[in-house]
């Protein structure tokens, strides 16, 4: 309850630069139009005009031939505006060297992490952060970068990402981010003690997020885990696998690279544990439902609690509790989604 207290000071804090010009301005334009009044005589709309015109050294001429005393009233008016303006730069300029302007851009930047949703918060851009952060911009995911290292900031925010300076570590940095409306977070920080400190807080601020945390060593991935990680991702473990793999079946590793490149999408679709929910399938099976025929895409692989079915075949069942894993392009799986129905509680990524 005291955040809206808190943005009531920042914007206090904005706005007083600007109220001492503002109101010298006001006691300008009423003292020379008050001048113009008992001088001239005019109403009060052609006064203000009158020194509107000569503040802003339009030109427009004088509404009415001006009086001896008129006229005193015009130099003390053009006077008075020299000094305004005069003090007006002398504030703005107090106002660059202060970092007025970077608070301004601060607070705009804050509004827009705001009314983020369904992002990815990507803490640390390193050498693996850059690479995840590239590919999700490939894949049109919006991304906001938390980093620490305002060089590391300024690199992002030249690649085009959003990008949050501040310490990853602290739950303040992390509700900034969204944590609670993102669709998942990635922790790539260099050291594996500030990882597993991330994802304790991001898991207690968030317990339905996704999270993905770096490990260096097999301990840490396993502590990793215990605090709340779904995925840890060790760069080492990860690398050698592939160039294991790719020594002995470079071409299934040149198939996924591939894969990564198109317009097709691994998803995965976890069914209600409601048995309720599957009443409407007079035939279960995967060849009942023709899940592939009218939805094009493939299921690849069907997890029943600690057993995967791989290629499963078209006699398998689906039921409660299960994960489909499938194949394909964005419309072929929103399709597929559509055909599961009621039996689906959630998709990770097509829930927009």
């Amino acid at each position: 309850m005291q955040r809206p207290v808190y943005l009531g000071g920042i914007f206090r804090d904005l706005a007083k630069p600007w109220l001492g010009p503002i109101f010298s301005l006001a006691i300008l334009l009423f003292l020379g139009a008050f001048g113009y009044r008992l001088t001239e005589g005019w109403d009060w709309g052609d006064c203000l005009w009158m020194v509107l015109i000569t503040i802003t050294t339009i030109g427009f001429g004088e509404i009415e031939p001006l009086s001896a005393a008129g006229r005193v009233v015009t130099v003390l008016i053009i006077a008075g505006g020299l000094v305004v303006v005069q003090l007006t730069l002398q504030r703005l300029l107090r106002l660059f060297e202060s970092g007025y302007f970077r608070r301004m851009s601060e607070l705009r930047f804050r509004r827009i992490l705001r009314r983020m949703k369904d992002h990815v918060i990507l803490c640390g851009f390193g050498r693996i952060g850059k690479e995840i952060a590239e590919q999700l911009q490939s894949e049109g995911k919006q991304t906001l970068i938390v980093e620490l290292d305002n060089s590391r900031k300024e690199a992002a925010e030249a690649n085009g990402f959003d990008v949050l300076l501040a310490d990853a570590t602290l739950d303040e940095t992390l509700l900034l981010a969204g944590i609670k409306n993102c669709r998942s977070l990635v922790v790539t920080l260099p050291n594996d003690a500030s990882n597993l400190y991330v994802v304790l807080s991001a898991r207690g601020l968030n317990s339905q997020c996704r999270l993905i945390a770096r490990a260096e060593s097999e301990e840490a991935a396993q502590k990793l885990k215990l605090a709340g990680a779904s995925v840890v991702v060790s760069p080492y473990v990860a690398a050698g696998r592939t160039m294991a793999a790719t020594a002995l079946r470079p071409i299934a590793v040149n198939f996924l690279d591939l894969l990564a490149g198109s317009k097709c999408e691994i998803e995965e679709f976890l069914l209600t544990s409601n048995p309720d929910k599957f009443n409407e399938f007079k035939n279960p099976t995967l060849s009942g439902l023709e899940l592939g025929q009218r939805s094009g895409a493939m299921i690849l692989a069907i997890c029943d609690g600690e057993n995967l079915i791989a290629n499963p075949g078209g006699d398998i069942e689906i039921g409660p509790g299960q994960l489909l894993i499938a194949l394909g392009s964005k419309g072929q799986l929103l399709k597929l989604k559509e055909l599961l129905g009621v039996a689906l509680i959630n998709v990770e990524k097509l829930n927009k």
